[in-house]
């Protein structure tokens, strides 16, 4: 593993751990060259999937897109980081086990907005406005009174 720090090549572990998930392994590492330590994470690809773009253009599924996106829809609420990562991870596992190669990048953002209604509705709504391509305040409108009313309708159901 390649240091962050100086570009070496080569890297010693000092410690290796599941993550909280199970869904990956943490690595303590140390830098044969300079010394300094970083973590890195390794995670199961279980094969090269294909994400399609709305324009047709094609490129390979990357997990750190999705964390980006969330990251940025989930900024400076009060959401642990824990459960942004279980979130990813389990749109990742759908994407690997759905068993296509390829999948179009629609249905990665629809899977994205699912697990953001159920994590935080603020997170949900900002990263609807960028998806979905909110033009004006009255999109912002309309799009927070139908989450209302599916609330409403959703604790009518449960009672």
């Amino acid at each position: 593993m390649r240091c962050p720090f100086c570009a070496h090549d080569d890297s010693q572990v000092k410690d290796s751990r599941p993550t909280e998930d199970n869904t990956s392994i943490r690595r303590r590492r140390q830098c044969e060259s300079c010394g300094a330590r970083f973590t890195t994470f390794e995670r199961v690809q279980l094969r090269e999937i294909v994400v399609i773009k709305s324009g047709g253009k094609r490129e390979p599924f990357e997990r750190s897109k999705i964390e980006q996106s969330v990251a940025l829809a989930c900024r400076k609420r009060s959401i642990e980081q824990e459960r942004i990562d279980q979130l990813v991870s389990g749109i990742q596992r759908q994407v690997e086990t759905i068993g296509e190669a390829e999948i179009a990048s629609a249905r990665i953002g629809e899977m994205v907005m699912d697990g953001l209604r159920q994590l935080d509705s603020v997170a949900y709504i900002r990263f609807a406005s960028v998806y979905r391509d909110f033009g004006e305040a009255r999109d912002f409108e309309e799009f927070a009174s139908a989450i209302q009313e599916a609330g409403v309708r959703d604790a009518a159901s449960d009672s």
